[in-house]
């Protein structure tokens, strides 16, 4: 059963003119329980904007253009502030990304921890919400918790703010928990450590892991969602995807991991940038950069092709459209 699932889900940044740009263009991805989907990208591919539109906390100036997100069969989109809000940090939760600057330095860290129980459980007592924060705390790995709760932010290192800001996410026990970028900054025996905290959670509830980490896609995640310039160009089970990508994005970006069995080897890149949301263009997003691109990937969207049950695209090339054409 799906926890969550984006349904042809189109959203944009209205300009000063008043006309919409388009970002993400109909994305279709959902997350089953008991299992994590990554979204993987370059910076400016909406993969943020994709999970803040489940907790509809999108910045001013965005416009929902269109689709559904579904939650507990509600489309999120059409819920009132109030009923979104007793979804937001209690059912659906989220590890924001900069825990050195997410938490307020001027209140304890027990009190942040129990604020989402004191908000969704109005009638829980003082002493159940402390227990609550220290069990809370224990269970990511906080040393001595009892007295760890009463201490300010900048008392704790870089990682134990990250362990701060999962125990707060999963606090109230939710359905869905949002991960962005949860290892940024981490050094790898801390990034570790955090990702065993979130295999654990993923044993009782749905999982989203917003990264550009392809590593931790592959220790954390089953299936995989590639986001270009706000289009899914590929998505499917992480091995279909790791072992077999078909979209040349995919392919650059596994192309640009670097492999102990090739340490003289230079990194491969992919030339350019992504391109601003004004200058995205009618067809493939990723042309201008692609170096298989031909005339008809400027002009239209590719659409989708299933490669098999587990494994879509959206290329031109994949699909064979684009064979012989100048």
């Amino acid at each position: 059963m799906a926890v969550i699932e984006f349904i042809d889900y189109s959203m944009g940044f209205q300009a000063q003119d008043g006309s919409v740009h388009n970002l993400i263009d109909r994305l279709s991805m959902k997350v089953e329980e008991g299992r994590a989907l990554g979204i993987v990208g370059e910076s400016g591919c909406g993969k943020s904007m994709a999970s803040l539109s489940v907790m509809r906390l999108l910045p001013h100036g965005a416009v929902v253009q269109g689709g559904q997100i579904l939650f507990e069969g509600r489309d999120l989109l059409q819920l009132s502030e109030a009923k979104i809000g007793g979804i937001r940090g209690n059912k659906i939760t989220m590890i924001f990304q900069e825990p050195m600057t997410a938490l307020n330095p001027v209140l304890r860290v027990g009190f942040q921890i129990g604020e989402a129980l004191r908000l969704h459980h109005p009638d829980m007592r003082r002493d159940e919400v402390e227990r609550a924060v220290i069990e809370a705390l224990d269970q990511v790995g906080i040393p001595q918790p009892r007295a760890r709760i009463h201490q300010y932010p900048h008392e704790f290192s870089g990682g134990m703010r990250q362990r701060v800001m999962i125990a707060m996410a999963m606090i109230n026990r939710p359905a869905l928990l949002i991960a962005d970028e949860p290892t940024t900054a981490l050094d790898v025996t801390i990034q570790a450590q955090i990702l065993d905290i979130m295999k654990q959670f993923k044993q009782s509830g749905g999982m989203v892991v917003v990264t550009h980490n392809l590593g931790v896609v592959a220790e954390l995640c089953e299936e995989v969602v590639v986001m270009y310039a706000g289009c899914a160009v590929e998505r499917g089970t992480v091995h279909a995807i790791f072992r077999h990508p078909r979209h040349p994005y995919t392919v650059g970006l596994m192309a640009a991991i670097p492999t102990l069995s090739s340490p003289k080897t230079p990194l491969k890149t992919i030339a350019g940038a992504v391109p601003a949301i004004m200058d995205f263009g009618v067809g493939c997003r990723f042309a201008q950069r692609c170096e298989h691109c031909q005339s008809i990937c400027r002009t239209q969207r590719p659409p989708e092709t299933w490669l098999d049950e587990a494994h879509v695209v959206q290329c031109w090339q994949a699909c064979g459209a684009a064979k012989g054409d100048a």
